[in-house]
């Protein structure tokens, strides 16, 4: 099973590159990298965690979206539903390869500030928080693509997810919004939970029940999502797109 998932995990990288979300992956890092370099130290501390959540949140699940729908259209799924793989391994393997394609992605932005602009940060924790908040939006977006039936319904989707989700924290965190109903309600923001872990991993952050909260609700709920729904549901899926 390991060789099986590992040939998956690396034929998941490829397809990645085959559709350029590599390229855009270094496009992106590299535009915030240019905006962010200009900042001074006070707003570059602000912002910099808030880039890394996006990334980890909105473009993990753009880019396991955008990928499912091109094996939809390509009936990439229904070939692979004859090979002796499950669909446990076909499932984690996109799982596994979005969540580490999105690690590097958020690995350049961090190498280059780290470099030109001294950024402390705790390079365990930081890696930890990006790998649990990248693994739980890319289950997130696995799911959302059972439901999208044309790739600019699915970008439309997921901007209203985004929406619905990061303007609450983006609110909380320049203050305007405040308050401890509102703290307690972000609490199960998931895009909020990813900021306050992400935020963890920056030298100075005192790590105290928001921080641990956030970490477990990302973890549990990314596993669970992924055994009762994800999983589940991925056979209906493959078959409904192979026409069988």
């Amino acid at each position: 099973m390991a060789n099986r998932l590992w040939v998956l995990v690396k034929g998941e990288l490829n397809r990645l590159n085959k559709y350029n979300m590599t390229s855009v992956s270094v496009l992106v890092a590299l535009i915030w990298g240019v905006i962010l370099f200009f900042l001074d130290a006070e707003l570059l501390n602000l912002l910099l965690p808030l880039v890394l959540m996006m990334d980890a949140t909105m473009m993990a699940i753009m880019y396991v979206g955008s990928v499912m729908f091109f094996e939809k259209s390509e009936s990439t799924i229904s070939t692979m539903l004859v090979t002796p793989v499950s669909n446990s391994e076909l499932l984690l393997s996109k799982l596994i390869a979005n969540t580490f394609h999105n690690m590097f992605a958020s690995a350049l932005i961090i190498i280059v500030f780290v470099i030109f602009k001294d950024v402390q940060l705790n390079y365990l924790l930081i890696a930890l928080a990006i790998f649990i908040a990248t693994a739980f939006h890319t289950t997130a977006g696995i799911i959302l693509a059972y439901f999208q039936k044309d790739f600019t319904g699915m970008l439309v989707n997921i901007m209203i997810f985004m929406f619905i989700l990061a303007i609450p924290s983006f609110l909380f965190t320049f203050g305007v919004i405040s308050g401890d109903a509102w703290e307690i309600v972000l609490l199960f923001n998931p895009v909020q939970a990813a900021q306050e872990i992400i935020s963890g991993g920056f030298t100075g952050y005192e790590h105290g029940f928001k921080y641990y909260f956030s970490l477990g609700y990302l973890s549990i709920g990314g596993i669970l999502g992924y055994i009762f729904y994800a999983l589940p549901k991925f056979q209906d899926y493959a078959v409904k797109q192979s026409g069988v």
